[in-house]
């Protein structure tokens, strides 16, 4: 528990929080270009793409969106922990200290939910 009375270590936790919301995000959209990289090089030189590569780039863009979506949800996770952590006097008066960590969940479900349809497109 800090006994700081002052933000000071919610603003550093809010910071690092962000950080990891980046992360995720870059990992999500670098996923899903990776897995339409596959039909995107089909496309232009369908002669040159085996039906293995296809494979290969879908379930690796598959990889790195879910963890986009795991990093997102466990960093929110531990920005709740560091939240419980702190006394009233750290945070200030009226500040909304939770919008970060719901932010967080939202993009951990849409991740996943990402990943989601492009398997469901991918069985159908």
């Amino acid at each position: 528990m800090s006994d700081l009375k002052e933000p000071r270590v919610l603003f550093a936790a809010e910071r690092t929080l962000l950080a990891w919301n980046r992360t995720s995000l870059s990992l999500i959209a670098f996923g899903f270009v990776v897995e339409r990289a596959g039909l995107l090089i089909q496309a232009l030189r369908p002669e040159a793409v085996h039906p293995q590569q296809l494979e290969l780039t879908f379930w690796l863009g598959l990889a790195l969106i879910m963890l986009g979506a795991v990093t997102s949800a466990y960093s929110a996770r531990q920005y709740g922990i560091v939240l419980k952590s702190l006394t009233p006097a750290e945070f200030p008066p009226g500040y909304a200290a939770r919008w970060g960590l719901a932010v967080n969940v939202v993009v951990a479900v849409l991740g996943a939910a990402l990943a989601g349809v492009l398997i469901f497109w991918r069985i159908t």
